[in-house]
Parts: structure tokens; C-alpha cells; sequence
């Protein structure tokens, strides 16, 4: 049985005993907590009673297992009666309002969030990931406990993953290696990433995994010999020197592994295959351990990190140096406190269970790391709500939250986290918004740089801003991290919505003198109210909006509550039976001639409005036409009928950011999506060219399509529909 990383080859039957938690529970000292675990076991045993896993175990074998991994991180005493509830709500019968009377709201609220992480069913692997990345991330903000159970209760599937298809094994195994085990890793929670990713690995590569297993068997013998020796020698060493220490030998994760041979380096050139982590009591003592040991063993150059005085943002400290140890091995060495190195085995786990303590310097840290980490991804959520799409918000998550990302400082040496090809904006925009907007140049390591430069691991940065500098649109360009090209994006939403605005108030009170009406008296709050309600608006701010925009036409919004009972004109409309067009309804009247207008040339699913021509029966506008605002009075409703199946020409225009000839890929992206086009011309060439195309669609649905293909183009600034 190969038992390396928690990874058994036998399917042996899981013997595990409440006892066996409860005996994991000595750091929760409060007997009415240690009441409310034993309440939670119950109740799930009774909940999941008859009920069995596909590896034919009773279920509670599994909630079990899940509390006792959550035991091994020091999970608060709400997580680990959450992590026996977890599968209450959704497998059992037992609704929120039973839970929350029978545990409160708390530990309901914590199981509710890991059922709603369960409850994704889509029609392709990639839409399913793409939810699932959303749905975690949210999870993650609103409380990450929510997230330690995820991880709890993925690492015990991921144990027993034997007992499902295989084809659900390779799905599950990818979920865990590219979501979950980077997320843990960001929390700091080493224990579960490692077994997470080890467990992926030999699901996914399995000829690799057992390849590299064997290695480190056949060499084992050989390897601990080494490391007792090693270990023995650096523990008189301090010994002598009076300093309580623990020593541990530390084994390489298979996939750590895997990862640098994938790197192009061979079995044997892997340093920390050999290591050891030395634990003292105090910060002091880890630096004169260091010192020590280098006094005896000389050191390897370059490969020396010192993460106490500069942790990472995941709240990882440690010394990392490597020697050339007994024998000629190199020795990877560690040294940390007893305190880090629970820090960075449990990570933000750490956070509650110190929170309970209170008071400690580690407890300090933990908390401030904590609320930082929460609130930036809180502010991802923020961004994703209406600025960015499905793929972005993945592809956000992706570069800036899991990745192995880069580390620079600030002049007063604190670590900033930024995605790798980060420049000075972004770091920038990380410091503050107003930072990041009043930015004029940057300092990297006592040199000048451009805003574009790319930084490295260790730089340390210096903004240089200017109070009445604003953003330019070309820093979209210039900038790695998704969240600081929403930013530039929202400076420039922000300005272009005040100048709609103030177009919108000038167009309403100009058309209101025309008409002789009183500004206060029109604009009353029943009649915002009213306005608000019929355009689906929110405030009188929004209405000049819309106005300004072209969105509504004025008269639209003045007609609402300026009403005419009847329209007169109606009479004089040409009416004719053969000449009827069938895609589009006009409200109250059959059998009218209908022509779309070609101003803004509207296609099925566009909101549209008709207007009463002088003799030429109905023209159909796209409802934010500009040239309504300047039609008289004559506008009534019509819709499209949605039994007709047509095609419509439409425009758009194309505006790229290089000089080169890009018909062909326009082309290309446009053919992709099987619609006919009509013309392909150059509006404006030189630097920066603008396309026109044309071409026949089904409807918006369709145009979208169309719009997202071309947008995919690197040479694309924006894509727009044709208004004339």
C-alpha cells in the first residue's frame, strides 16, 4: 500500500470513530463548542441514516472524514459542525429553518453556502468550470469557511475518487488541480494543496505519478539515512549553541516534483529532494540558527529567501537556505517559529482558532492578513457584477488570485502581490485608485521606467503622481491585471455618464420651455415615479441619462406624462393589405404599410418604436435612434413578431489600435459564426483604421455573436452598430 501523501492504492474499508475527532479537539477549550460537535455528528448520523457512498460505506463515514481533516488545519468549532452538516440540506430531509433552529444561524449560513457550490449542472465542461470559479470566488467573500469545508470535503472525495467513472475521475481530478488546490494554496493551507494536488496527478497522469513514486521508493532507505545523519548533526549544533529546537525531515510532494522535471530538470538535480525544517520559539533564534548552520555547512549562492522579514501575501514566513550537507548532499533547510509554521501549514484557517486566543503577535498579523485577503476578493465580486463577462471574471481569478503570481515592494518595504507582466500602472492602481489615476511616471530600482515596463519578483517601486493628471484610454493596453483595466474602464464610464447626463438635462429643459412647461411642476416625485417605473429607470439622474444617451428620445419621456389621447395623424396614414410586413406589430392597427427605418436600421430583438409618417404608412426606429428626438410628436408603439424567421442587414463599425491590414481576420472571425456578409470596406486608414461591415443576422442574439468573435482580435479597440 503506497501511503505516501495520504494517496492509498487498496480501496480498505474507513474505520473511522467520532472518538477519533474528538480526541483531535483539545486546541477548542470551551465545553458549549465541543456540545455543539457532538449536536452536529448527531444529527447528520441521524439525517444520513440508510444512506451510502459509492464506495459502499455508510454516508456518514464521509461527513466524518470531512471534520476531521478541518480538525487537522484547527478549524473553529462552527466550521468543523458545518463540515458534519455539510450534505444535510441537499441530500437529506431537513430544511434551512430545521438547521437554523436546531444549530443557528451561523453554522446554517456556512452550510448553505457549500450547498450552493454543489448545485451546478451545465451542458459543457467549460461552462461548468466557468460557474464553478464564479461560485467559489463568491463563496470565498462572503465567508471563506465556506471554501476550508470545500477543500475538506473535496480532499476526502478526491481519496476514495476510486469508486466513481473514470471519465468523472479526470473531471473532478482537474476541478481539484486547477481551482481548488491554487485557492488553497493562496489561503496558505499547505496540507490540503499538496494531498489535492498529488491526488490530481495520479488521476490525471498516472504513468507519471507511479513513475516518480517508485524513484523516491527505490532511494528511500538511502535518503532517510542521509537526513537522520544530517538531522543529528545540525540538532547537536544547536544544542551546543543552547537553543530549543524541533527538527523535522520534510519529503517533496510528488507533484512539486513532477513540476520541476516538467521544467527540464533531472531526478537527481532536485536540491530540496534532501531537506529539513528546524522550528525555534522566537524570530531572534531563526536568524541565529541560520547562522549557525552556515557557519558549519556552506551555503549554495542565490539560494537564500529570507520570508520573515518579508512574508508572502498568503501569511507565509520562513528562512529558506540551501547547504552542502553530510556526504556532499544538498540540504534544502527551513527555519520558522512553532507559530509561523502552523501559519503555513494551516494558513488562513489559523485565523479563528488564534482569534479565540487573541492578543499575540501572530494573532495580529493573522487578522490584518485575513481582511485584506477578503476584501480583495470581495472587490473582484464587485467588478464582476456588470463590468465584466463570464470569461473575464475567469480569466481574472485565473492570472490574479490562483497563479504563482510576482512580489515587489513599495519604498517602505511592503509586499505587494501583482500578476505576473504586471507594470507600474498596476501596482499603481493596487496601492489606491487615486494613485493608480494621478500616475505620471515610475522609479523601478533607482531607474526611470515606462508605465509599460514589465516587473520583476523583488523590485521595489516608486510612483510618481500629479494631482491633476487624469488616466489615458492606451493604459487599457497597458496593463496585466484584469481589476486595473476595469478601473481605467470605469474613469472614463464615470466621465462619459456626466456628460450624458448634462446633454440629457439641457435636451429636457429645452424641450419643456417649448412646450411651455414648468420644470418643477413636470418633474414632481409622483412624476419621476412614473417615469422611472414605465423606463425602468431609478432616479431623476438616470432619466437625464437615458435622454442624453439617446437611449429614450425626449418626447418619449415628456409624451409619458404630457400625454395626447388620440393621434389624429393615424387618419391620414396610408393603409394597404399587400403591402403589410409581417415582422412587426403595430399596437391597435392591422393591415398598415411598415418600412425600418434605415437611420439605425433595426433588427429582431432591438427595442424599437414606430413612427407616423406623412403618407408612407409606419417607420420602425431603434428605440435610442437620435433622429427620434428630432421627429414630431407621431410615435407609437410596435413589436416584433417573434413567429417570423428573417434576415436583416446590419452595419458595424470596427476601430482597431495598429496599422496593419486586418480584412482577412475580420473576415475569418465574421465566417466563424456562419452569417452572410454583404461589404467589407476601409472607413479611415493610417495608424489606427476603422472598418465597416455589413452584414445579414437573425437578430441581436446572432449580432452578439458576431460582435464577441471579432472582439476576440488583439488589433481590435471596440466594435459598434451603424446609426446614420
Amino acid at each position: 500500500m503506497l501511503t505516501r501523501g495520504g494517496i492509498p492504492t487498496s480501496k480498505g474499508k474507513d474505520n473511522i470513530k467520532f472518538e477519533d475527532i474528538l480526541e483531535k479537539l483539545t486546541y477548542v477549550e470551551d465545553e458549549k463548542q465541543i456540545e455543539v460537535i457532538k449536536r452536529a455528528y448527531e444529527f447528520a448520523s441521524l439525517k444520513h441514516k440508510g444512506q451510502f457512498r459509492k464506495s459502499g460505506e455508510p454516508y456518514i463515514i464521509h461527513p466524518m472524514n470531512v471534520a476531521l481533516i478541518l480538525t487537522t488545519i484547527y478549524a473553529d468549532y462552527e466550521t468543523i459542525s458545518a463540515g458534519f452538516l455539510h450534505d444535510v440540506l441537499e441530500d437529506c430531509d431537513c430544511t434551512d429553518e430545521e438547521m437554523e433552529e436546531e444549530f443557528g444561524r451561523n453554522i446554517t449560513r456556512l452550510v448553505q453556502g457549500v450547498t450552493k457550490l454543489s448545485k451546478i449542472n451545465f451542458s459543457t465542461e467549460n461552462e461548468y468550470l466557468i460557474d464553478y470559479y464564479k461560485k467559489i470566488i463568491v463563496g470565498m467573500s462572503e465567508d471563506v469557511r465556506v471554501i476550508i469545508i470545500k477543500l475538506a470535503d473535496r480532499l476526502h472525495n478526491m481519496r476514495t475518487l476510486w469508486a466513481i467513472p473514470e471519465d468523472r475521475q479526470k473531471v473532478k481530478a482537474r476541478e481539484a488541480l486547477e481551482i481548488l488546490a491554487p485557492i488553497a494554496h493562496h489561503l496558505g493551507i499547505h496540507k490540503i494543496k499538496s494531498e489535492l494536488e498529488d491526488l490530481s496527478l495520479r488521476y490525471l497522469k498516472p504513468d507519471v505519478f507511479y513513475d516518480i513514486a517508485e524513484k523516491l521508493n527505490k532511494t528511500k532507505l538511502e535518503r532517510d539515512k542521509t537526513v537522520y545523519d544530517m538531522q543529528t548533526e545540525v540538532s547537536n549544533l544547536l544544542t551546543e549553541h543552547h537553543i530549543n529546537h524541533e527538527i523535522k525531515g520534510r519529503a517533496k510532494s510528488i507533484y512539486s516534483i513532477y513540476n520541476k522535471l516538467d521544467k527540464g530538470k533531472k531526478f537527481s538535480d532536485i536540491y530540496d529532494l534532501l531537506a529539513l525544517r528546524i522550528l525555534v520559539d522566537t524570530e531572534q533564534e531563526c536568524y541565529l540558527a541560520l547562522g549557525i548552520i552556515h557557519s558549519k555547512f556552506r551555503p549554495l549562492p542565490k539560494r537564500f529567501k529570507d520570508y520573515v522579514a518579508m512574508p508572502k501575501p498568503n501569511m507565509y514566513q520562513s528562512l529558506h537556505t540551501t547547504v552542502f550537507g553530510i556526504d556532499g548532499y544538498l540540504f534544502e533547510i527551513q527555519i520558522r517559529t512553532y507559530d509561523m509554521d502552523e501559519v503555513a501549514e494551516n494558513g488562513i484557517a489559523s485565523h479563528w482558532a488564534y482569534k479565540e486566543n487573541g492578543g499575540s503577535k501572530t494573532a495580529a498579523t493573522l487578522q490584518s492578513t485575513t481582511e485584506q485577503k477578503l476584501q480583495f476578493f470581495k472587490s473582484i465580486i464587485d467588478l464582476s457584477q456588470d463590468k465584466m463577462s463570464s470569461e473575464e471574471f475567469v480569466n481574472s481569478v485565473k492570472n490574479e488570485v490562483l497563479n504563482n503570481n510576482i512580489y515587489v515592494f513599495t519604498p517602505k518595504g511592503d509586499v505587494i502581490e501583482l500578476p505576473k507582466g504586471a507594470t507600474p500602472l498596476d501596482f499603481a492602481y493596487k496601492i489606491h485608485t487615486k494613485v493608480g489615476e494621478t500616475t505620471v511616471g515610475a522609479i523601478v530600482n533607482n531607474n526611470i521606467v515606462p508605465l509599460n515596463h514589465e516587473l520583476k519578483d523583488n523590485d521595489i517601486v516608486k510612483i510618481n503622481t500629479n494631482k491633476n493628471s487624469t488616466p489615458s484610454k492606451e493604459w487599457i493596453n497597458m496593463v496585466k491585471a484584469t481589476t486595473t483595466k476595469n478601473k481605467i474602464r470605469s474613469f472614463f464610464t464615470k466621465n462619459e455618464r456626466e456628460i450624458y447626463i448634462e446633454r440629457g438635462k439641457y435636451s429636457i429643459e429645452k424641450e419643456l420651455r417649448k412646450r411651455k412647461l414648468v420644470f418643477n411642476e413636470f418633474f414632481s416625485e409622483e412624476n419621476i415615479k412614473e417615469i422611472c417605473d414605465n423606463f425602468k429607470l431609478e432616479d431623476l439622474e438616470d432619466i437625464y441619462l437615458v435622454a442624453g444617451n439617446g437611449r429614450v428620445p425626449v418626447n418619449a419621456i415628456i409624451n409619458h406624462i404630457d400625454r395626447h389621447d388620440d393621434h389624429p395623424i393615424i387618419k391620414n396614414v396610408k393603409i394597404t393589405s399587400s403591402s403589410t410586413d409581417a415582422d412587426i406589430i403595430v399596437s391597435g392597427i392591422d393591415k398598415v404599410k411598415v418600412n425600418l427605418a434605415n437611420c439605425c436600421n433595426p433588427i429582431y430583438g432591438d427595442e424599437i418604436v414606430g413612427y407616423i409618417t406623412k403618407g408612407n404608412g409606419i417607420s420602425v426606429h431603434r428605440i435610442n435612434c437620435h433622429n427620434l428626438s428630432m421627429l414630431e410628436d407621431r410615435t407609437l408603439e410596435v413589436c416584433w413578431n417573434s413567429n417570423v424567421n428573417k434576415r436583416y442587414l446590419t452595419s458595424l463599425l470596427v476601430y482597431t489600435n495598429e496599422s496593419n491590414n486586418n480584412m482577412l481576420g475580420l473576415m475569418q472571425s465574421v465566417s466563424m459564426i456562419n452569417v452572410s456578409v454583404e461589404e467589407m470596406k476601409t472607413i479611415t486608414r493610417g495608424d489606427n483604421p476603422i472598418y465597416e461591415i455589413s452584414c445579414y443576422v437573425t437578430g441581436t442574439d446572432q449580432l452578439s455573436k458576431v460582435i464577441t468573435a471579432i472582439n476576440k482580435n488583439t488589433f481590435v479597440e471596440k466594435v459598434e452598430r451603424v446609426i446614420r
